[in-house]
């Protein structure tokens, strides 16, 4: 298991916080924890790949940096 934090651009409050949660819900892996500008997830890299977890935060509308 792997655990990331990832900065994310374009959250400014309680709802994009939501947003990106339920994005990453979707997926197979744990979210430990997000806020504005961040999310620190647990993952298995054979199950989901860093480039799935952008995508699904790119499909909510917030970009990785």
């Amino acid at each position: 298991m792997e655990t990331k934090t990832i900065k994310i651009d374009g959250m400014s409050c309680g709802h994009c916080v939501q947003g990106v949660k339920n994005a990453l819900s979707e997926l197979d892996l744990e979210v430990i924890e997000v806020e504005i500008g961040s999310a620190k997830v647990k993952f298995d890299s054979a199950k989901v790949s860093e480039n799935k977890i952008a995508e699904a935060i790119d499909d909510a509308g917030f970009e990785v940096v």
